[in-house]
């Protein structure tokens, strides 16, 4: 198995042999490179050793990975990899590991601050493979709850310095520690403990990632959105340290720049954009209504067509009045094909390729028309007997496929 030295020191040089080698990964006896697990990323770096003639050769690593049965950590080349035996020299990328630390450590101090606003919001998944982390918990928070947790955390890591400790201890003794969950760990189980200056525990969990050696490195913790992504499990999607510092400061940069647009101060922009937001569906419903009244318009003053339909069934079905028309604006269609005069029939088709047809004709079915009719024109669409609409390349043919169906329905 692989030596975790990633465990017992924040040292990012290390020294290795390499124990086997298999294509482009290599497992080391010792290694500083944090596999992926547990939701966080894998650590990325460089490792170094002499060719067989002395020269220096390197190689990125671009991943790694632990092999649960055999304890050996993989790490993947971007190069040809050293042969069994090779001395190698590791170096971890410094800047990936202090963001996935500083993610890690605000997940364990964001799920502790759910659990002390309701104990029923427990933790069912996390991933920190990116800035964008989640916390999937149980419980249903609500809003207020969502807010209330990251406030406690803020004022935490604001006034309390809080020191990670990680002491490995047996199993049989995890009951004297306060666990923010059981873990289904056996033998020797590794704590991360965030702890105040009195020695007592914010938050003990069992973890085998890499956190930042005090909490507030970790800061700010940034509740970005939620949602419900399946029953009883709300995601809670946040950011942490560097990573949520630099966008804050972006989104204030772009909302000093509507502000700056907008005249008004920027806690004053949201008011702003709603207004605007009121003003544009306001507009749009005037426009809606002028769409409507202007397709009708058209339509009542298309000529009609009288068609005589034949058919090889028994029953003689009654003349059609086809009313076909044409509109400047998509936004017209559903306003022209309802509230028909008894027995009428309209189709209607537009430059950009939307159509439709409304029947108030008992023997006339809308919806089978026009799936008849995109069928010969090409399109898609459907829709009930009295009102179906769809999209068609050809408008033209669409037009002349509908009078095709209905003087030969059969």
């Amino acid at each position: 198995m692989t030596r975790a030295l990633y465990h017992v020191s924040h040292d990012l040089l290390f020294t290795a042999q390499v124990t086997q080698a298999a294509g482009h990964e290599v497992a080391l006896d010792a290694t500083a490179l944090y596999p992926e697990a547990g939701g966080q990323a894998a650590d990325t770096g460089t490792l170094r050793w002499a060719g067989e003639s002395g020269e220096p050769r390197e190689a990125t690593v671009t991943h790694s990975r632990k092999e649960k049965a055999t304890g050996l950590i993989w790490h993947t080349l971007n190069a040809g990899a050293p042969p069994v035996g090779t001395t190698v020299t590791g170096e971890v990328d410094a800047a990936r590991r202090w963001r996935h630390s500083q993610r890690h450590s605000a997940e364990h101090l964001l799920a502790q601050a759910f659990v002390r606003v309701n104990p029923a919001f427990t933790v069912d998944a996390v991933n920190m493979t990116g800035p964008e982390c989640t916390l999937d918990l149980r419980g249903d928070p609500a809003e207020l709850h969502v807010r209330a947790a990251e406030a406690l955390l803020r004022e935490t890591l604001g006034r309390t310095d809080l020191t990670l400790d990680t002491p490995v201890v047996p199993d049989h003794a995890l009951h004297l520690y306060p666990l923010r969950r059981e873990t289904k760990v056996s033998g020797d189980v590794r704590l991360v403990i965030f702890r105040d200056g009195q020695g007592e525990p914010f938050d003990v969990s069992a973890c085998g990632g890499t956190h930042v050696p005090r909490a507030g490195m970790a800061a700010p913790v940034v509740i970005l959105r939620t949602e419900r992504v399946r029953g009883g499990v709300t995601r809670v999607t946040f950011m942490a340290g560097e990573e949520a510092a630099a966008h804050l400061t972006g989104v204030y940069a772009d909302a000093r720049k509507l502000a700056v647009g907008f005249s008004v101060p920027v806690e004053q922009v949201p008011q702003r954009v709603q207004a605007l937001t009121d003003s544009h569906a306001a507009l749009q419903a005037q426009l809606d209504a002028l769409h409507a009244a202007h397709a009708r318009t058209l339509r009542d003053a298309a000529p009609t067509e009288t068609l005589g339909i034949a058919t090889l069934r028994p029953v003689t079905l009654r003349p059609v009045t086809l009313r076909p028309v044409t509109l400047p604006d998509p936004a017209g269609l559903l306003p022209a094909l309802t509230d028909l005069k008894p027995g009428e029939v309209v189709v209607a088709v537009t430059d950009a390729g939307r159509v439709g047809i409304g029947s108030a004709h008992p023997d006339v079915n809308a919806g089978g028309v026009l799936r008849a009719a995109l069928t010969a024109s090409g399109g898609k669409g459907g829709g009930r007997p009295d009102l179906a609409q769809g999209s068609t390349s050809d408008p033209a043919a669409f037009l002349a496929a509908v009078r095709a169906h209905l003087l030969n329905p059969d």
